[in-house]
């Protein structure tokens, strides 16, 4: 509906954006010329006429347009109620009535629109920051050319300090990309060039530290970007016409005021038709049964109604998107604010999703940097996940560096692996590895092995010359911010954070202690998810389901609200959730949380307004005991002020 209006609009903006809110002052002007001439002036009353029906001309041209689109199919809505009210009071002599009735009306239309195209336009102006043309690198030479004829593949130079214009990786130079029009950071994030381009991954699995995004803009180090996408699929394009389209999604509460409009208003025409028969029961004269019918009519129009939902809607998910957060529709945004019960993946959303090297212990009197040093040789020669983010750790962690002193590494499934180092046989893996081999697991080194599991590490048992010379063990840690978000929630009401994850029960237990969950289900494979989301339906009503918008599909599906950590770059979690995080933030919840119960207070507060104005007038105007001009402003000034309410959306700071 508030899209056809704007477009109508459009159609008609011969004076420019603001034609409507142009005619909605002249309306008003011509008002005042009129009534300062009627009552100031001995001029003729012809020209006091003359200036109403001029107020009545720029007052009425919008909304007749509007409502004379609808007529031939039958619709009576707000538009048509107004312009009836408007030709009632000029039949009954009533034209300042008529006339202010038009240019509050008007003014709230052209603020309504005003709300609406502010909210727009803070969400298209992301795609305005991505440049029109890009710098290719062309047999050698730069080459200026227009985003969209980039191909994949294609290289571009990024300058310092200019926008970069596709989504690619970094294959030269680095530099501090300020990414906050797609992920709301607001501290730049420095980017390196990938080592090796061949065979790349998808986009969404190649690490962020070597990508960018179209949009987003270089500090002071020339790029060499190669393209992964085309203009069109960047994640900043895909994002503006995502939001674009949330109107579509109405609220619970948009949709509630719909279907109640669609029987009000046909019962306010009856009731007006009926009271304009007034004079036939009661001692009255027609005239004044029709100004009373007339003033009801302007009295019970629900033109606040109509516009309090939308408006605080469309604010909530424009100030979503300045913060880098995608919220689609009215229905999420709304959910959201009611949701006490939130369930957790654990990889990648309450921890790091990478491995990380915990613990390196020595035993049987070997010391901890031969220890350390040995790891590091034989894991360096591994392709296993878990080897290699053991060998960067110790690198990073203990500035030592491989001196290619193993040789002969062989996988064994499910038990670790075995090498030659300095001529004998090293062994790194479980329990079963070293029983199998022969190697005695002695009770101290087994009662630091369950000490360690307990805290929901993954423990590997180090073997050289038949005997354990050491433990160590890896762990995906909490985020750092884990912990502090989480006390946040419970703050502002959220009562159940429940972790799901395909881990061991015992590593789920550890994260939840650590971060301070309330409960922590492991063992759960993707069907196991969809039934613990069922269960947690049926208890708590609403619940929200946080991942990563891919692994965890089928239970974020489920869920009433489904939110996606670090979008950017991701086409599925940008397609699937309901409210995408386009950074891999989860402080960011909090805020989102707390903007959806802030837009449900103010459509809470704006249904209240403009209702009860409605309440409170209808039956003071049957009553006789006020005049049109009161019914007027009060009811057109409440729906200035939901609108104004609205607005205060697109400054929302959490507390």
């Amino acid at each position: 509906m508030e899209q056809k209006h704007l477009e109508t609009h459009q159609h008609y903006n011969f004076l420019g954006k603001k034609t409507e809110l142009y005619f909605a002052v002249l309306c008003g002007l011509f008002l005042m010329l009129g009534f300062l001439t009627a009552h100031f002036t001995d001029a003729s009353s012809i020209w006091s006429l003359l200036g109403y029906v001029i107020s009545y001309f720029f007052g009425g041209f919008f909304i007749s347009i509007e409502a004379s689109k609808k007529l031939p199919n039958g619709e009576f809505d707000i538009d048509f109620l107004m312009i009836a009210a408007a030709v009632g009071a000029a039949y009954i002599g009533s034209w300042a009535e008529g006339a202010l009735l038009l240019f509050l009306f008007s003014l709230g239309h052209a603020l309504e629109h005003y709300a609406l195209n502010k909210a727009k336009k803070s969400i298209e102006a992301l795609g305005n920051l991505t440049p029109k043309t890009a710098l290719i690198k062309r047999n050698g030479k730069l080459q200026e050319v227009l985003i969209e004829s980039l191909k994949i593949n294609d290289i571009i130079v990024v300058k310092p300090n200019s926008k970069i214009a596709a989504d690619g990786v970094i294959i030269s130079g680095s530099s501090s990309i300020n990414q906050a029009p797609i992920t709301g950071e607001s501290i730049p994030i420095d980017k390196s060039c990938i080592a090796n381009t061949d065979y790349l991954p998808e986009f969404k699995h190649i690490d962020k530290s070597h990508i960018v995004f179209a949009g987003t803009i270089n500090g002071d180090s020339s790029l060499d970007v190669l393209v992964l996408k085309l203009s069109e699929d960047s994640t900043v394009s895909r994002l503006v016409k995502m939001v674009s389209e949330v109107e579509t999604q109405k609220s619970p509460t948009q949709r509630l005021t719909k279907k109640f409009e669609k029987w009000y208003v046909p019962i306010v025409i009856i009731l007006v038709v009926l009271l304009c028969f007034a004079f036939l029961i009661i001692d009255e004269s027609f005239d004044t049964s029709l100004y009373r019918a007339i003033t009801v009519l302007v009295a019970a129009s629900p033109c606040a109604l109509a516009i309090s939902t939308p408006s605080a809607v469309l604010s909530g998910i424009a100030r979503a998107a300045q913060k880098g957060v995608l919220i689609k529709g009215g229905r999420a945004l709304e959910d959201l604010g009611e949701i006490t019960t939130i369930a957790f993946d654990k990889t990648g959303t309450l921890t790091e999703g990478k491995p990380k090297l915990t613990n390196i212990i020595p035993f049987n009197g070997f010391d901890f940097e031969p220890l350390a040093q040995l790891v590091l040789e034989v894991e360096s020669l591994s392709n296993h996940p878990l080897a290699k983010a053991i060998s960067n750790d110790i690198k990073q962690k203990y500035h030592l560096e491989s001196q290619n002193t193993a040789s002969n590494v062989n996988a064994i499934q499910g038990k670790g692996i075995q090498a030659t180092y300095n001529n004998t046989i090293v062994l790194i893996g479980n329990v079963k590895l070293m029983e199998d081999s022969g190697i005695k697991v002695d009770i101290a080194i087994n009662s630091k092995m369950q000490e360690l599991l307990s805290h929901g590490q993954t423990v590997m048992l180090v073997a050289l010359k038949d005997k354990i010379v050491g433990v160590i063990s890896v762990m995906d840690l909490p985020r750092k911010t884990a912990a502090s978000t989480l006390k946040r929630l419970l703050k502002m009401g959220i009562k159940h954070m429940v972790m799901l994850t395909g881990d061991h029960q015992n590593v789920g237990d550890a994260i939840a202690k650590q971060i301070g969950l309330t409960q922590a289900k492991g063992n759960l494979l993707p069907e196991d998810k969809v039934a613990a989301i069922k269960e947690l339906i049926i208890r708590d009503k609403k619940i929200a389901m946080v991942g990563d918008g891919v692994n965890d599909a089928p239970a974020m599906a489920l869920s009433t609200v489904s939110v996606a950590m670090g979008a950017a770059g991701s086409d599925v979690a940008l397609e699937t959730a309901d409210v995408a995080l386009m950074s891999d933030k989860i402080e960011n919840l909090p805020f989102v949380i707390g903007l959806s119960r802030a837009s449900k207070r103010i459509i809470t507060q704006n249904i209240f307004i403009s209702l009860g104005v409605v309440i409170v007038l209808v039956p003071v105007t049957i009553l006789g005991l006020t005049n049109i001009g009161i019914a007027v402003a009060f009811h057109e000034g409440s729906t200035i002020v939901v609108v104004l309410n609205a607005l205060r959306l697109l400054r929302y700071k959490i507390d």
